[in-house]
């Protein structure tokens, strides 16, 4: 028995290819005027590549052969000002030396011991919450702060809201902030 999901791959994979051959070098020329610069064009329209066999939406076919031109402009647009508002997120304050030209720099034990001092208070924190009626958001917020994960990647793994991971997040990291003092400041 023929499986949809193989079809639709094979169909996928040969609009693809139809797209590169009749418009990759519109794509890069497109995106080249959205980034400015030709490596980065050329990243962008392998994004769209990756993008369009790994997702594999028939909806944004076009044609016998390939896929909509214009859905494929919006994403490289779209994809591009996503990255450029991310970068664009961190602000240096003040004067800014690089590392290599501020010479020796001594090593603050004060500092550090703060630090960890405010990193064990939010461990003991969180374990004090364990028994409490917040101890299902302290499960959460553990399960995100203390690994690599996204809150994505926390609301899949636990089979939990997007939303309520967050929310979940956002509240025990207000409490901690109410009751932890900042070691930064």
């Amino acid at each position: 028995m023929i499986d949809s999901g193989s079809i639709q791959r094979c169909e996928c994979e040969r609009r693809l290819v139809g797209l590169y051959k009749e418009s990759h070098n519109w794509l890069v020329r497109s995106a080249k005027k959205i980034t400015k610069q030709q490596e980065e064009a050329e990243d962008l329209v392998s994004e769209l590549y990756i993008y369009l066999i790994e997702k594999c939406n028939p909806k944004i076919f076009y044609g016998k052969n390939t896929y909509n031109l214009f859905y494929a402009h919006k994403f490289l647009h779209s994809r591009f000002m996503n990255k450029v508002r991310k970068l664009n997120r961190v602000k240096l304050m003040g004067d800014y030396t690089p590392w290599e030209e501020q010479g020796e720099t001594i090593y603050d034990e004060e500092q550090d011991l703060r630090l960890q001092e405010a990193h064990d208070e939010v461990l003991e924190e969180l374990n004090r919450l364990k028994i409490t009626r917040m101890w299902p958001q302290a499960k959460i917020f553990e399960l995100y702060w203390m690994s690599e994960n996204t809150l994505d990647e926390v609301a899949r793994k636990t089979k939990i809201s997007k939303s309520t991971v967050f929310l979940a997040v956002k509240k025990v990291r207000k409490y901690l902030k109410e009751v932890i003092d900042n070691p930064y400041v």
